[in-house]
């Protein structure tokens, strides 16, 4: 599967930012999904996941209660809402898709990934 994230940009603090992931190739349906991200310096963390049917999704301690992980197969989309940004949420922000069974949090199990999108988030 082919991915392409879309969205980013310049936010305030305190504000919101929604972006996107676009899917061509293979099902769209059959992968769990994940958006991972990368600050300058640091290696790159999780921060969402959610499953095939989105029925199920987990969030990173840091992101809990913030921002929201969300898709729509019709569309091959996944979607990632970003509410009360921070600072140091500034980051690249990368898609990911993973064939395993079960929802993963585990970067090494996402076997194909998009090409990320700049968020940066003033104070």
């Amino acid at each position: 599967v082919q991915l392409q994230a879309s969205g980013g940009g310049l936010v305030q603090a305190g504000g919101s930012l929604r972006v996107s992931c676009a899917a061509s190739g293979r099902t769209f349906s059959t992968y769990n999904m994940g958006w991972f991200r990368q600050a300058p310096g640091k290696g790159r963390e999780f921060v969402a996941a959610i499953s095939r049917s989105g029925g199920s999704t987990y969030y990173a301690d840091s992101v809990k209660g913030r921002f929201v992980i969300s898709r729509d197969n019709a569309k091959n989309t996944v979607y990632l809402q970003m509410n009360s940004l921070k600072p140091e949420d500034t980051a690249v922000y990368y898609c990911a898709a993973s064939s395993v069974t079960i929802v993963t949090t585990r970067r090494d199990l996402y076997g194909s990934w998009g090409q990320g999108t700049q968020v940066t988030v003033s104070s």
